[in-house]
C-alpha cells in the first residue's frame, strides 16, 4: 500500500458522544466485521475488555485496520473520561489526522474541550462529525456555532440536514448538490440519491456559497477563478478543501446518526478526501544522540530511510506478553530482526509483527514508515520509547503525561499473592503511565495511584478479574505536595569515619519557590574545577531524590527551585557517599528556612444538569469548600463550571445524584495545586 493511500486517524470526543459506535459502524460498511455490535449491549467490537462492555465506556485506546476506496485506514478508539487522558495524549501524538466527534444536541462538552485542545497541541489536522441528529432538540448549525465560538475554528459545512430531531431524513451533499438518504432495510448501506426538493434549494445554495466562499478564500487559484465568476468543479474544490484542513485553516463538518446508521459512508469518504497521508504532515522532529545532545533534527517519512518508530502504548496479553503498538516514522523493521532502543542504548529482538484488529490480529513480514503495528519481543522497551538503529540514534520527543492525584492503599488476601500483584502491579503501571505504585516508606503499606475514582477501580477490577490478584482496597487518598514560600540558604559539612577511612564533604544549597504549576528546577552553579563527574552526579541526585521525598510530610515538592551554590572538595577524603549525605542534609535545612508550606490537588468540575436543579448542584460544590467558576446555558440544560479541592470530592457523584434525582452527571481533572488553608500547615 503507498503512503499516500494511508490515513492514520483517531476517533475523539466527550464521553457518551458516540466514538466507539461511529467506529463499529465504520468497521462494519469497511467490511471489517459482518454484523454491528452495539455499546449499549456490551457487543461493540472495539470495547473488547470485559470492563468496556460492562460499564459502556471506552478505557484502552483500541486500534485497527480497515480498507475503503483502495486506501488503507488505521483507526485509534480513544476513551472520553477524563480519567483516560493518558490514553488520549499518546494517541493523538502519533495520528495524522482526527475525527471530532460532536454530538449535535449538547454541542461542544467538557471532555471535548479537553481532546480539541490537545489535538491543536500536536498540530492534528481534523473533520467533525455531527453525530445523534436523528435525537430531540438536535441542531447542527448550533452546535456548529458553539465549536466556532469556542475554539475560535472556522466550521465548514460539507452537508446540510434534511429535518432535524425526529424529522432528520438524510442529508444534502453541498459538493454533489444531491439529497441523500440511508436506507434502513439493509443497515444504511444502500445511500439512495436524489435531486434536492425545490423546499430546500434555497438552504442548499446559500450553503453551497458559504463554501465556495470560505474554501476560495484559504487558495488564491480558486479565488481567482472565483472572483472571475467561472465554474469551479467538484475535483477543485475537493483539492482545496484537503488544502485547507490538511494546513487547520478550517474544519470540514459533516453529520449523521451513527447509531441508526446514517451519514456514516460520507463520513468515511471525508477521510479519505481530506485528511492527511503520513507524507503530507510535518516531518517529525527528534534529537540526534550521537552528535550534541540538543541538535534537533527532522525524520522525513521515507521507506528507504533508518528505521525510527515511536512505542506509543503497551498492552500486556496473557499468551504473547507485552504488545508494543509502535508508529513508524522512516525506514522498515522486518520480524525476527534486531532493533536498538535508543533511549536505554540497548539491542532488542523483535520477534513477530502484527496488524491489529482491536484484539484479534494478522501477521505481518514488515512494517514501513507511516504505519501503525504492534511488536511481539521487546522486554524493555516502555511507552514514549524511540527504537530504530545505531546508525541513527535519533530520540523523538516522548509523551508527557500528568501527574496522578488520588492513591489508595493496596494489600493482597494472603502473602502467598504477594508476588503475584507486585508483578500485576509492574504490567500495569507499564501499560499506563499515569497510574504509579510505590511503598509508603513509614506505614510499610502499598499504595497505587492514578488520575481519579474511576481510573483506579478500573485498575484494581482488572487486578482481580483478568490478573487474578485477590487484593483489599483501602479509602483513597489525596496526593498532596509539598512547597517552600520563600528562600532559604543552608550550609552542611558531613565528616565521618566509615571503614577505617575518612569521609568529608561540604555543600551550600539556596531554595526558592518557583511560579505555580512550573514544577521543580536544579542549578549548579558551584565552583567545580578538578572535582570529578561521579561527585557532581551524586549531588544532583541527591537533590533529586531529596525532592521526591518531601520536607516534612514525605509528600513530594513542587514549584521548588534548588541551586547548588558551593562545595568543598577534598580529593583525598571526599566521596559521592559523603556529597550524596551532605546534600540531602544542607536540602532539609534551606528548606526549613524558607516557610515550607503543604499544598492540595484542585480540580476543575463540570456539571451537566437540568435548570430546575442548578440551584442544588452548585450547593453541593460550595458544600464541600469548591468554588462556582461561571455557568452556560445549552439545549439539553445548564453546564455548571466549578473548582473544588479533591480532598473533599470523595463520594460526591452519589451525593449530586440524590439531591437531582439522578438528572446531574459531571466530568472532573486535575487542574493545579494550591496553599492548603487548614490543617497540616498549622503544624508549622
Amino acid at each position: 500500500m503507498s503512503l499516500e493511500k494511508m490515513r492514520n486517524i483517531g476517533i475523539m470526543a466527550h464521553i457518551d458522544a458516540g466514538k466507539t459506535t461511529t467506529t463499529e459502524r465504520i468497521l462494519y460498511y469497511t467490511g471489517k466485521i459482518h454484523k454491528i455490535g452495539e455499546i449499549d449491549d456490551g457487543q461493540a467490537t472495539m470495547d473488547w475488555m470485559q470492563q468496556e462492555q460492562e460499564r459502556g465506556i471506552t478505557i484502552c485506546s483500541a486500534a485497527t485496520t480497515t480498507y475503503w476506496r483502495d486506501h488503507q485506514i488505521n483507526i485509534i478508539d480513544t476513551p472520553g473520561h477524563v480519567d483516560f487522558t493518558a490514553e488520549v495524549e499518546r494517541s493523538l501524538r502519533v495520528l495524522d489526522g482526527a475525527v471530532a466527534v460532536i454530538c449535535a444536541v449538547d454541542g461542544v462538552q467538557p471532555q471535548t474541550e479537553t481532546v480539541w485542545k490537545q489535538a491543536d497541541e500536536f498540530n492534528v489536522p481534523r473533520i467533525g462529525f455531527m453525530n445523534k441528529m436523528d435525537r430531540i432538540g438536535a441542531d447542527f448549525f448550533g452546535s456548529m456555532a458553539d465549536v466556532e465560538n469556542k475554539f475560535g475554528a472556522q466550521c465548514l459545512a460539507l452537508q446540510v440536514p434534511i429535518g432535524e430531531g425526529a424529522e432528520f431524513e438524510g442529508v444534502i451533499d453541498l459538493l454533489k448538490m444531491k439529497e441523500l438518504r440511508f436506507s434502513p432495510d439493509d443497515d444504511g448501506e444502500t445511500i439512495l440519491e436524489s435531486d434536492i426538493d425545490s423546499s430546500r434549494m434555497e438552504l442548499a445554495s446559500q450553503w453551497r456559497d458559504k463554501l465556495i466562499d470560505i474554501v476560495a478564500s484559504s487558495d488564491d487559484a480558486l479565488a481567482e477563478k472565483y472572483l472571475e465568476g467561472n465554474e469551479i468543479t467538484n475535483d477543485e474544490l475537493k483539492a482545496a478543501i484537503r488544502k485547507g484542513t490538511i494546513a487547520r485553516t478550517f474544519v470540514p463538518f459533516v453529520m449523521g446518526s451513527a447509531r441508526h446508521n446514517q451519514g456514516v459512508q460520507p463520513l468515511i469518504d471525508a477521510v479519505v478526501d481530506y485528511l492527511p497521508s503520513p507524507l503530507e504532515v510535518p516531518a517529525t522532529k527528534g534529537i540526534h544522540v550521537k552528535k550534541n545532545a540538543e541538535e534537533e533534527v527532522e525524520v522525513p517519512c521515507k521507506e528507504n530511510g533508518m528505521p525510527v518508530g515511536l512505542v506509543f502504548k503497551i498492552q500486556y496479553d496473557r499468551e504473547m506478553g507485552a504488545l508494543c503498538y509502535v508508529r513508524m516514522y522512516s525506514g522498515k523493521i522486518t520480524a525476527g530482526s534486531q532493533v536498538f532502543n535508543v533511549g536505554k542504548k540497548k539491542r532488542e529482538r523483535v520477534n513477530r509483527i502484527l496488524r491489529m484488529h482491536s484484539n484479534k490480529s494478522e501477521p505481518l513480514d514488515s512494517v514501513s514508515a507511516g504505519d501503525i503495528a504492534v511488536f511481539i519481543g521487546l522486554k524493555l522497551a516502555q511507552t514514549g520509547d524511540t527504537i530504530g538503529s545505531e546508525g541513527l540514534p535519533v530520540l523523538l520527543e516522548s509523551v508527557k503525561f500528568p501527574e496522578p492525584v488520588i492513591s489508595v492503599a493496596i494489600e493482597p488476601e494472603s502473602l502467598s499473592e504477594r508476588d503475584k500483584m507486585n508483578e500485576t502491579l509492574e504490567i500495569l503501571s507499564k501499560e499506563d503511565p499515569t497510574f504509579t505504585h510505590h511503598e509508603d516508606s513509614e506505614t510499610g503499606q502499598l499504595i497505587i495511584s492514578g488520575m481519579g475514582e474511576l481510573h483506579l477501580d478500573v485498575l484494581v477490577t482488572r487486578m482481580k478479574d483478568d490478573f487474578g490478584v485477590q487484593c483489599r482496597v483501602g479509602n483513597p487518598q489525596v496526593t498532596y505536595r509539598e512547597a517552600v514560600t520563600a528562600e532559604g540558604t543552608a550550609s552542611e559539612k558531613f565528616e565521618k569515619v566509615l571503614a577505617g577511612k575518612e569521609n568529608t564533604a561540604g555543600v551550600t544549597i539556596k531554595v526558592s519557590p518557583r511560579e505555580q504549576g512550573l514544577g521543580n528546577d536544579y542549578i549548579f552553579s558551584a565552583k567545580a574545577k578538578d572535582v570529578p563527574d561521579e561527585i557532581i552526579e551524586a549531588i544532583a541526585q541527591s537533590v533529586k531524590s531529596s525532592l521526591d521525598s518531601g520536607i516534612q510530610f514525605g509528600y513530594p515538592c513542587t514549584d521548588t527551585l534548588v541551586e547548588v551554590t558551593d562545595i568543598e572538595y577534598n580529593e583525598l577524603t571526599s566521596t559521592p557517599f559523603a556529597f550524596a549525605s551532605c546534600t540531602a542534609q544542607a536540602f532539609d535545612s534551606a528548606c526549613k528556612a524558607a516557610a515550607p508550606q503543604l499544598f492540595e490537588p484542585v480540580m476543575n468540575v463540570e456539571i451537566s444538569c437540568p435548570k430546575e436543579f442548578v440551584g442544588e448542584a452548585m450547593s453541593q460544590v460550595t458544600q464541600r469548600g469548591g468554588m462556582v467558576m461561571g455557568q452556560d446555558s445549552k439545549a439539553s440544560g445548564e453546564l455548571v463550571h466549578a473548582q473544588a479541592p479533591m480532598a473533599k470530592m470523595f463520594g460526591f457523584s452519589t451525593n449530586l445524584r440524590s439531591a437531582t434525582q439522578g438528572r446531574a452527571s459531571f466530568t472532573m481533572e486535575f487542574s493545579h495545586f494550591q496553599l492548603k488553608p487548614d490543617g497540616l500547615n498549622n503544624a508549622w
